[in-house]
């Protein structure tokens, strides 16, 4: 296996990056996930727009979109596989013990790893903690997924493999990597930007593709939704069959049913909607 590491290809077992990166001692750094079919990578030119986007937003220079490119083709000619998590990850780079950036410059790393075609359905908890709609770094892509961490582990503990969140006023907002969609009265509501969720590529062109309306909802709106399904750059669409206790009939239901065989037929007319 071989990764992109300081503008070229090293070998996994060898490539190292230092142990002052900001990017591991504070979290000050930024990543894409991006689905790879047969070597190539989906919605490539919407997940760099989203990287250019995080760094200007933590203060990191923009990244060099045609190195990435560069990284992502060698890395994935390098590790052939029928369906890849590509991973980007851009750090603030070498810097001191504290959150002050050095002046090293930033650093890149793409690698990849085998994946699998997730289930039509899963079930999903919700959790006590929230979502900061008016943080410094909301909507923004970083690598400061402790929190993720923490409530995934439970959603596990729970036999489900995805949280949701609540923000800081009740309203329903994401999960640990993925975001929600609900049906009411067989219209599709996903929540706003501006709720603090992240702005997902996979949740875009679901909006796009299905007309999807962006809405401020209650977390109590998982009760009675008559549909949940969740979506992520690894999930596309997938139906949700149980919400903590609460168990939701004939998954997928018709709306996500439709939903999901119109991103499958969209997505392959090419791969870089």
């Amino acid at each position: 296996m071989k990764l992109w590491l300081d503008g070229g290809l090293q070998d996994i077992e060898t490539a190292r990056v230092s142990v002052f990166d900001h990017g591991l001692t504070v979290g000050d750094g930024i990543f894409e996930t991006v689905k790879a079919v047969h070597g190539r990578p989906f919605a490539l030119t919407r997940h760099l727009d989203r990287l250019t986007r995080s760094a200007r937003g933590l203060g990191l220079p923009d990244p060099d979109l045609d190195e990435v490119r560069r990284a992502c083709t060698a890395v994935l000619d390098a590790n052939p596989m029928p369906l890849g998590r590509l991973r980007i990850t851009y750090t603030g780079g070498h810097g001191p013990l504290g959150s002050d950036r050095g002046e090293h410059g930033p650093t890149l790393v793409v690698a990849v790893g085998e994946s699998a075609r997730r289930p039509d359905a899963t079930a999903v908890i919700t959790v006590p903690w929230t979502r900061n709609e008016r943080g410094a770094v909301t909507g923004l892509k970083t690598t400061s997924y402790a929190e993720n961490v923490v409530a995934l582990a439970r959603a596990r503990e729970q036999g489900a493999s995805e949280a949701l969140f609540a923000n800081t006023v009740g309203r329903l907002c994401e999960g640990t990597g993925s975001n929600v969609f609900v049906v009411l009265d067989g219209e599709i509501h996903t929540p706003p930007l501006a709720s603090g969720c992240l702005a997902g590529i996979t949740r875009a062109l679901v909006v796009e593709w299905t007309g999807a309306q962006e809405t401020e909802l209650p977390l109590s709106v998982l009760e009675d939704a008559d549909e949940i399904f969740l979506t992520s750059t690894l999930r596309d669409v997938q139906a949700v069959q149980r919400v903590d206790g609460r168990r939701l009939p004939d998954v997928p239901g018709p709306v996500t049913a439709k939903a999901m065989r119109v991103f499958d037929e969209r997505a392959g007319d090419g791969l870089d909607p």
